[in-house]
């Protein structure tokens, strides 16, 4: 058994499929197929279970594979403490973010970036926050920017900013008038949520409450993106929460629509940068902590102006 070998199995597993997983190996398909046969006579069992022209791991399998990604994670960890011991600063980065955060957060932290760590080369992924735990977890990703607790000792959360909700609704809405809005003034009814997945649809959820009538709620009207939910609000299908950053990005507004600023310290999201505890590039990520702190200093301390501010 070598590492090559857990790499094959690995990459079966991810495409599910032997030709996909060998052309992605830089391998013929008899070569990874007679490796992982090999390496399943070595275990005495079978990694895979074949059907037809589908492969997918048997229960065993699965168990293996998961021990195989965590030695391949430490095996390119071995790799990376030797880059680091050279340049902790140098080399490619992965790095996770969540949909409700890319298109906001990296107009400000690529060009800081950029700026202050240019032998860095920062490689996006965005995807849901399950997804990135996930990712960062395996060593697939070096890190990730999530707006919620990762929930596990497997990971580290380091904290890079709070960031304040604001309350987007049509100017013919009675709040619009009002020079205070507290959470208690939102009817959940009326709140237009993202889709299962987004943390933000949760914490809106777990901020504002359910509807009392999930079926009849506006709010069951579930949108992918920031953008989408705004243009919903402007259409006259209800009111929705934009973080700051968001908010920010998306002037003007579209439609009859206002911002308004929610009262009380309960109204942000964390947000944090998750890595592995033992990741060996650890002077990069506080490098990259920092520039993002700085980069949206400014603009999240203008946010939080008086409640009675159209955006």
């Amino acid at each position: 058994m070598n590492l090559r070998d857990l790499r094959y199995i690995v990459a079966v597993a991810d495409f599910g499929h032997f030709g996909r997983a060998a052309e992605a190996c830089n391998v013929s398909q008899p070569t990874l197929s007679g490796q992982i046969r090999k390496l399943e006579e070595e275990l005495g069992l079978a990694v895979f279970e074949r059907v037809g022209h589908t492969v997918r791991p048997t229960l065993s399998g699965g168990h293996i594979l998961a021990h195989a990604r965590r030695a391949l994670a430490a095996a390119e960890d071995i790799v990376a403490v030797a880059a680091a011991g050279r340049d902790p600063l140098a080399g490619p980065l992965h790095l996770g973010v969540i949909p409700t955060l890319g298109p906001y957060l990296m107009p400000y932290a690529l060009p800081a970036v950029q700026r202050g760590l240019r032998s860095m080369r920062l490689v996006l992924v965005e995807d849901l926050t399950v997804r990135l735990i996930e990712l960062v977890t395996v060593g697939k990703l070096d890190a990730a920017i999530i707006a919620s607790d990762p929930e596990t000792l497997a990971l580290t959360a380091e904290t890079l900013f709070d960031e304040d909700f604001w309350l987007v609704l049509g100017t013919d809405n009675p709040l619009a008038k009002k020079n205070k809005i507290t959470i208690a003034d939102i009817d959940p009814q009326s709140l237009l949520l993202l889709t299962d997945g987004h943390c933000l649809r949760d914490q809106a959820l777990e901020l504002c409450g359910a509807p009392k009538n999930a079926e009849e709620a506006i709010a069951d009207m579930r949108a992918t993106s920031l953008k989408t939910l705004l243009h919903m609000a402007a259409a006259g299908y209800g009111m929705t929460l934009i973080p700051a950053l968001a908010l920010k990005q998306e002037q003007p507004l579209p439609g009859p629509l206002v911002a308004r600023r929610l009262s009380g310290t309960k109204a942000r999201r964390r947000v944090r940068l998750i890595f592995r505890p033992s990741h060996p590039r650890r002077a990069a990520l506080a490098a990259l902590s920092k520039l993002i702190r700085a980069s949206v200093k400014d603009v999240l301390e203008d946010a939080r102006a008086p409640e009675l501010t159209q955006a």
